[in-house]
């Protein structure tokens, strides 16, 4: 599980870009790698899948469940 502060930080980092992507200011020393996906759910910052915004484990549940939409098991 993610550290809550972890979590809390990269809220911040991505609500200060989306702020200034939406003034569009370019700041010098804009660094985009401090930005780091994690899972929606339970904040995971590995085996992320960027389509679904989720991590593997979450995803799994997810779709076992039929609450992904377009996403089957391959085996039946």
């Amino acid at each position: 599980m993610a550290k809550k502060s972890q979590i809390a930080k990269t809220k911040r980092l991505s609500i200060r870009k989306m702020a200034l992507d939406a003034m569009g200011e370019k700041r010098v020393n804009k660094v985009s790698t401090r930005v780091v996906n994690r899972c929606k759910i339970c904040g995971r910052p590995k085996a992320y899948i960027r389509h679904f915004g989720v991590c593997r484990l979450c995803f799994r549940e997810l779709a076992a469940r039929g609450e992904l939409a377009g996403v089957t098991k391959a085996s039946k």
